[in-house]
């Protein structure tokens, strides 16, 4: 029987505001089941990257998989942390399946390296730019608490939240 999908929590949820914390030995066992949960959820939905707290798991991890060619590459980030970025910047449009249906262009470093542990536990360093670059460092701000519209004007965040919550209540007349 198929493992039912792990539901993405929608903003506002007050863990999705919340400091991760950092993932320990003794959550292995909960790792090893989640991680193909998460996988699962992000490609269903459809998105590129989801990190623990999205799914209700308040612990420093995401998972990502741009599907370079329409081929699956998928990467685990444990416990992962930016350790260089550019000075450049880059602006891209984000969107974030805990803000469904909602884009906004977002200005973030064009360049990261991230120090990290993978799904073996194994450290690593990934370097990297243009749409990895962005997606790393949006689920890195999950971790911190931190949103996609934080990085935008209020006034631009204002009505994407007045939007998210006139889409929620449309939905829930309609369930």
């Amino acid at each position: 029987m198929d493992t039912p999908l792990i539901p993405i929590l929608v903003a506002p949820q007050a863990i999705l505001k919340a400091r991760a914390l950092p993932v320990t030995d003794k959550h292995a066992d909960q790792l090893r089941d989640l991680i193909p949960r998460m996988f699962a959820a992000m490609y269903h939905a459809p998105g590129i990257g989801l990190a623990a707290p999205q799914v209700g798991v308040g612990l420093r991890m995401f998972v990502v998989d741009l599907m370079p060619d329409d081929k699956p590459d998928p990467m685990v980030f444990i416990n992962p942390e930016i350790v260089l970025q550019s000075t450049e910047l880059a602006t891209r449009e984000e969107g974030c399946l805990s803000l469904p249906g909602q884009y906004a262009d977002v200005t973030r470093p064009a360049r990261v390296k991230l120090r990290y542990l993978d799904a073996q536990g194994a450290k690593k360093e990934i370097e990297a730019e243009d749409l990895l670059s962005a997606c790393l460092q949006h689920e890195h701000d999950h971790l911190n608490g931190v949103l996609f519209v934080d990085h935008i004007s209020a006034l631009k965040r204002n009505m994407i939240w007045r939007k998210l919550a006139k889409a929620q209540r449309e939905k829930q007349g309609a369930g």
